[in-house]
């Protein structure tokens, strides 16, 4: 795709963002998924780190690092974090000043920037206490806040070092088109997401979207990170035989048209923004796009419930108990878009059916979300 060709005024509204605050369905209290994914992929971080310290990339005094789809939750400072301790063990190990680190976080504009801030003195504060200083004064961390869609561009040209995404990239900057027949009939209605009765060109039409998205994204990131910069990016994806959670989820909003508590045309006319494709198809986009080589690939599975604890599937409270918290989860990251769509009314209905049906999915089988984490060099 040629850069000139890409549209980067895409409507944020397209795109959602978590849910904010530190309320019972807030992404603050419900985002150990994406915490487990962020820890997960960091080896991929230090090695990216490693890599460009000795490869005399062109850090200098200041190396600038963004976090794209940060969020506002627990999870916003963590890759942050990690890249600090990863600086701080490589100049240990290689007896030198570690460089200013400049972070610039960046979410949609309307992301809960808040109260991600207010927990910013804090994280200071626990900065200067591990390096054993008393004020800012030898600070080294700087952060800001970039609002937009990553979709367009954010930053200036070879400015970047490193770039992180955690599962962001996965949303589309606007539903997929394709979903009328040629003689207008809706191909997903029942729906809110392809699923295995889906008629095939829904889920070719979600493809279709990811691909255009995903290659603007590189080509922007590509002009942004320097020649040498890297990235390191993570992906829901479909690779398993495992139902996406959306369906689930779809399931719940059809029982509340039959009762008549939701309009069917509301129901006909939406379609979520969010794609799981299959790793080969991630692979393609970036090998044609061609601004990055693959350097490194890991995948790794999360279980739905991700209890530490012994589940006793006999224990009714623990049953539904875990229906709850995978639902609470969902509800922090999409509550937001079917706000916008459905109305606030039903939320707590549609959410609390929700859980029924990942209760009784539980009941006899095991759900997982599948991720795909990949490391990728600026050519």
């Amino acid at each position: 795709m040629e850069l000139e060709k890409v549209d980067y005024r895409r409507s944020n509204t397209q795109v959602p963002h978590m849910k904010g605050g530190e309320g019972e369905y807030s992404y603050a209290k419900n985002s150990s998924w994406q915490k487990n994914v962020i820890l997960k992929s960091m080896p991929l971080i230090r090695e990216s780190i490693d890599w460009l310290f000795s490869n005399k990339s062109n850090i200098g005094e200041c190396l600038n690092f963004a976090d794209l789809g940060c969020s506002s939750g627990p999870t916003a400072y963590l890759p942050t974090w990690q890249v600090i301790e990863a600086i701080d063990k490589l100049c240990d190990r290689l007896n030198r000043k570690p460089p200013m680190l400049q972070v610039f976080l960046n979410d949609q504009p309307g992301n809960d920037f808040n109260t991600l801030f207010k927990s910013l003195p804090s994280f200071y504060e626990r900065l200067n206490k591990q390096r054993g200083q008393d004020d800012h004064s030898g600070q080294y961390c700087f952060i800001a806040a970039v609002p937009g869609s990553f979709y367009g561009r954010l930053f200036p040209n070879n400015s970047l070092h490193l770039v992180f995404s955690s599962y962001s990239v996965n949303w589309l900057s606007q539903a997929p088109k394709g979903m009328v027949s040629e003689s207008g009939v809706l191909l997903n209605k029942d729906n809110i997401y392809f699923t295995k009765m889906s008629p095939p060109s829904v889920r070719q039409a979600y493809l279709d979207q990811f691909e255009s998205d995903f290659t603007a994204f590189l080509i922007l990131r590509g002009k942004e990170l320097q020649v040498g910069g890297r990235m390191v990016l993570t992906f829901l994806v479909c690779d398993t035989n495992h139902p996406c959670i959306y369906e689930l989820l779809g399931m719940a909003i059809y029982d509340l048209v039959l009762e008549g508590l939701i309009e069917k045309s509301k129901l006909e006319s939406f379609n979520m923004t969010d794609f799981g494709p299959r790793s080969e198809e991630i692979m393609h986009v970036i090998q044609k796009e061609g601004s990055f080589e693959i350097h490194q690939i890991e995948t790794f599975d999360e279980n739905w419930v991700l209890s530490s604890e012994s589940v006793d599937k006999g224990l009714e409270l623990e049953k539904y108990g875990r229906g709850k918290r995978v639902a609470a989860r969902l509800r922090s990251v999409v509550e937001p878009l079917l706000v916008t769509h459905f109305g606030s009314a039903v939320m707590d209905d549609m959410f609390q059916r929700f859980s029924i049906k990942i209760t009784h999915y539980l009941e006899t089988e095991e759900g997982f979300l599948r991720t795909l984490a990949i490391s990728l060099i600026k050519k």
